[in-house]
């Protein structure tokens, strides 16, 4: 009988111990990775004035990341359309960045509040559901909230008013989209993103649209002949240049400290070009 109570007793130590462990790890919180880590550490140190802004219409409330550049004159307004996995803290290190160099720039954070308790990017469970809320949008939508961003930052008293707009991935077709629709934006900045195909929409465009590409992003760069050869028979300025040895995203991957080669050369000389024909 004390060996059979002893081996209940070992029995049960051990399911206890096994039950504690499991529960441990299952509250472990989950860390973020070392580039979020540092994307975040960059937000926080930041000496910028940045603000979250509620934007509302059609009964709805779009969340906008505001950045205030630090100068004495009047900035430049830029509105930044994320790419499909949101307006994560990669997008709002750009946007810091971008007023870095003296510009007002507007972030929207396009899948605000469209998903049932989450009213913020950063309230995904994970960059795939991110990727299917975005996915799910109704393009009417995006141009609304597109609209109510451009008409805050063009009536913002510490702008100019002459706002132009930056995109990538899927928010570079929505820059090439809403250039489309809005005449009076100053350039459409599109980062490996593409076109409308009808002629009848790139006919209402009336600014300059510069284009950015990686030499190693085919299945969007074997759309640029087509778009090239329809904005020019069109009348229309589409500027493009295509930086060989990187790939699609090559703006987020070449900011990260392990970034390939590549990536980070595109990355720079991107930059460069686009605070070129941003002035």
């Amino acid at each position: 009988m004390k060996k059979i109570s002893l081996s209940i007793g070992v029995f049960l130590m051990i399911l206890f111990t096994a039950c504690k462990d499991q529960k441990e790890s299952k509250e472990e919180p989950v860390r973020a990775s070392s580039e979020e880590s540092k994307d975040i550490t960059e937000l926080s140190d930041s000496p910028r004035h940045h603000e979250w802004i509620d934007l509302e219409h059609d009964g709805r409330t779009l969340k906008a990341f505001v950045v205030y550049p630090e100068k004495k004159e009047k900035a430049k307004p830029v509105l930044v359309i994320h790419e499909n996995r949101g307006l994560n803290d990669w997008a709002r290190v750009f946007a810091d960045k971008l007023a870095e160099k003296g510009y007002l720039v507007i972030a929207p954070d396009l899948i605000s509040n469209t998903v049932p308790g989450k009213e913020l990017t950063s309230d995904m469970d994970s960059p795939d559901e991110a990727r299917t809320a975005i996915y799910r949008l109704d393009p009417e939508q995006v141009t609304k909230d597109l609209d109510a961003c451009y008409d805050y930052i063009r009536k913002d008293p510490a702008g100019t008013g002459e706002v132009a707009v930056v995109g990538f991935c899927w928010g570079g077709s929505q820059t090439f989209r809403y250039a489309t629709h809005n005449p009076e934006i100053t350039s459409a900045h599109v980062f490996y993103g593409t076109a409308p195909e009808a002629d009848s929409l790139l006919a209402n465009i009336e600014i300059p649209v510069y284009g950015y590409y990686g030499g190693n992003d085919n299945r969007v760069n074997s759309t640029l002949e087509r778009t090239k050869a329809q904005m020019d028979s069109l009348g229309k300025a589409f500027e493009y240049e295509i930086y060989e040895n990187a790939g699609h995203a090559f703006m987020r991957s070449g900011h990260e400290a392990n970034g390939e080669p590549g990536n980070k050369k595109a990355h720079d000389q991107a930059w460069d070009r686009m605070l070129k024909f941003l002035k």
